[in-house]
């Protein structure tokens, strides 16, 4: 239905604007500063006009040339002007002008200069047009398939972040660990939040970094007492919004890559900080050690997705820094934020 609705109000501008094309063409055909009023045979000739650029704009257009046949085409187009050149010479003049210009036919070349020029910038118009709406339905078409890129991608952290933590929570259940209830509370609020409180395109700040806190407390727990994480957020002003789940893969990275190669002395930092121009800071450092196979934890799924991610929301609106050293593996990244409510 509303596609149906979508294409009755393309028609209707289309219809719309070229009724008002061939009034305004009409109105400078007929001109005449000595005489003001419109003559019969100025109706008629345009007319034919018209109806040979109606021909090659709904017939001969969308039959052979946007179908790519262009012999067609031009054969097509060169026995239409020359069916309006035959009306013009054999018939009209004929009626209207029988005693001078219909005597004789005054060559191919002096008729075509008086043809071509209304026909040319009918058809130009409407090729114009086409190529407009061609592009709207490629533009339509490019944001459908972003938005359906972003949300395969969005829909890809859920399922890795599982794979990871479940993993966790199965190896304290086998344990009989004490711990097992609060990383089952902290699971499920960080779910709630990621099935739940993240389906727009855009959430507040705040409350992004609330279950960015919450997902660092639930990975904590994977650590114990071989090392030590850091959580800092500092002024952190209202009224900003971020695309969820960004900074999530960075913190889900670095524990990943710290307690994959690390059986102590592990450390995690975790920076967060807003300029007053809205300018969001970010910064994760985790060490490391080298020797161990850790190159798959830092190319993998999810760095790819949130960098694919960052392209397609925030194009020159941010900056991504990821390096390696010896013993540290240290993700910067700044984003200029946007303001709305949600």
């Amino acid at each position: 239905m509303a596609n149906k609705f979508t294409w009755s109000k393309s028609v209707s501008a289309e219809v719309f604007f070229q009724v008002l094309l061939h009034v305004v063409l009409f109105l400078f055909f007929s001109f005449d500063k000595h005489n003001h009023e419109i003559q019969p045979f100025q109706v008629a000739y345009f007319i034919n006009y018209a109806f040979g650029a109606f021909i090659i704009n709904y017939v001969l257009l969308p039959r052979f040339f946007y179908r790519k046949k262009y012999l067609l085409f031009f054969i097509s187009l060169v026995l239409v002007i020359a069916f309006v050149i035959s009306i013009e010479e054999f018939v009209l003049e004929k009626i209207y002008f029988a005693d001078s210009r219909g005597q004789g036919f005054p060559g191919l070349f002096f008729t075509l200069l008086e043809v071509m020029p209304l026909i040319t910038i009918l058809c130009g118009f409407k090729f114009a047009w086409d190529a407009m709406k061609k592009q709207h339905e490629v533009d339509t078409l490019s944001a459908m398939v972003k938005e359906s890129e972003l949300q395969y991608l969005k829909s890809q952290i859920n399922p890795h972040f599982l794979f990871n933590n479940l993993n966790n929570l199965y190896s304290y259940a086998i344990d009989n660990s004490p711990k097992t209830p609060s990383i089952i509370l902290e699971l499920s609020s960080v779910l709630r939040y990621m099935l739940y409180d993240c389906r727009e395109d855009f959430v507040p700040l705040a409350k992004e970094i609330e279950h960015l806190k919450n997902f660092t407390q639930l990975s904590e727990l994977q650590i114990e007492d071989r090392g030590k994480v850091e959580f800092n957020a500092d002024n952190i002003p209202s009224g900003y919004q971020i695309a969820p789940l960004i900074l999530n893969v960075f913190v889900e990275n670095a524990f990943k890559h710290s307690t994959a190669s690390q059986s102590e002395d592990i450390s995690i930092e975790i920076q967060i900080h807003v300029t007053e121009n809205g300018m969001l800071e970010f910064a994760c450092v985790n060490s490391f050690q080298p020797q161990t196979n850790t190159d798959d934890l830092s190319h993998g799924i999810g760095l790819q997705n949130v960098k694919k991610r960052l392209q397609w929301i925030y194009p020159n609106a941010h900056t991504l820094s990821i390096q390696e050293t010896d013993s540290l593996y240290s993700v910067r990244l700044n984003i200029e934020l946007k303001k709305g409510t949600v």
